[in-house]
């Protein structure tokens, strides 16, 4: 993959949906017979009738409808595309592999998740760990504020790396 030269990938800050953008990096895969790519892109594209929004029935029942192209958020996405990452990564684990060309693809589609730094800077100033018996105490507060830009395991991790003055 490195050796394509058109970004594949997404994020916030180019102007374009997400859902628009994997539109045409598919055409593009297509055009320059990137199968790897084109699958990909087709397998996240398969998975939009999963987005669904409640409805009610005429009769008063409670059910769902697929969401039209205009209402599925980067968001509804983002979530498709983590429950692929997710099991690509239990694959890897399985076979002992740390990445793949497609886990790589998958996750040029998410945000950037936050580093270690990032978290550690501001738990340092934000949380007041004079109030708290454990810096544990301190894992809500810090994955409402990161969500899911942050692992739980790395948040976990840092916090353990801290101790509380008292």
């Amino acid at each position: 993959m490195a050796e394509n030269t058109t970004q594949y990938g997404w994020d916030g800050s180019m102007g374009i949906s997400l859902y628009d953008k994997i539109r045409q990096d598919m055409k593009a895969a297509m055009r320059k017979k990137d199968t790897a790519v084109r699958d990909t892109m087709r397998l996240i594209m398969g998975a939009f009738p999963e987005i669904t929004v409640p409805i009610t029935l005429e009769s008063g029942k409670k059910s769902t409808r697929a969401k039209t192209p205009e209402e599925i958020t980067d968001e509804d996405i983002h979530n498709i595309i983590r429950k692929f990452v997710k099991s690509e990564k239990t694959v890897l684990e399985i076979k002992k592999e740390t990445s793949s060309d497609y886990l790589e693809l998958l996750e040029s589609y998410l945000p950037k998740m936050a580093t270690t730094e990032q978290i550690d800077a501001w738990i340092k100033s934000n949380v007041d760990f004079s109030a708290i018996k454990s810096p544990m105490q301190a894992m809500g507060a810090v994955m409402k504020h990161f969500g899911k830009l942050a692992d739980g395991n790395q948040v976990k991790a840092v916090l353990q790396g801290m101790s509380v003055e008292k």
